[in-house]
């Protein structure tokens, strides 16, 4: 008697938690490098499947980089999504009409290798829809320039520290300021024009 209850009691718990459990496996990570990770954040936030977006430092030789380690790493976020709702492809879409690919030397008024645009992979199937994406852009003949943008391998992660973290909600107002003094937006429009932003709810 001790036993069936006991079995049953399990079985219980299976049924409960594994919807949890089969929820949370299925959420997929896609890793964007695009300038400014308090920008690419809140963009990332604002589309339709991601969970979450969280800034940080990848692509560099440093083990634990920080915020005064310029130029030894890029500007990146970490982008947790539900591929039911939103496709890896998708993301990729997004990324490219939300940051310049042919501005090989930084974004925007940000300069230099931290400020660089990167896709890193952290799968091989995630490597192949990258590269497919960047080639069928290359070739699509939207672009007036060449598309620099590399696509990587995923390597170390740092999250960045906390303050840097949902910048935009914590200080809206030098956010605003900062990504209007910048060029962004304008920048963007230029190069893409309808398709700017695509996927990103303002």
């Amino acid at each position: 008697m001790v036993k069936s209850l006991y079995s049953i009691s399990i079985l219980l718990v299976g049924l409960i938690f594994s919807p949890i459990a089969s929820y949370a496996s299925a959420l997929e990570v896609a890793t964007f490098a695009g300038g400014c990770f308090w920008c690419v954040e809140k963009d990332f936030e604002h589309v339709k499947g991601v969970k979450s977006a969280v800034s940080g430092y990848t692509g560099g030789m440093l083990q634990n980089p920080s915020y005064r380690d310029h130029g030894q790493h890029l500007e990146a976020v970490k982008i947790t999504f539900d591929p039911n709702i939103v496709t890896y492809s998708q993301l990729l879409e997004t990324f490219w009409r939300s940051v310049d690919p042919t501005d090989g030397g930084g974004q925007f008024c940000d300069r230099g290798n931290t400020y660089t645009t990167a896709i890193f992979a952290n799968t091989e199937e995630q490597r192949k829809l990258a590269q497919a994406s960047k080639d069928a852009l290359s070739q699509s003949g939207i672009l007036k320039a060449p598309i620099v943008t590399p696509v990587r391998n995923a390597t170390h992660w740092t999250d960045a520290e906390d303050y840097h973290q949902d910048y935009y909600k914590k200080n809206p107002v030098r956010y605003f300021l900062y990504r209007q003094g910048c060029g962004r937006d304008d920048r963007i429009s230029e190069l893409w024009g309808e398709q700017a932003h695509q996927g990103i709810d303002k």
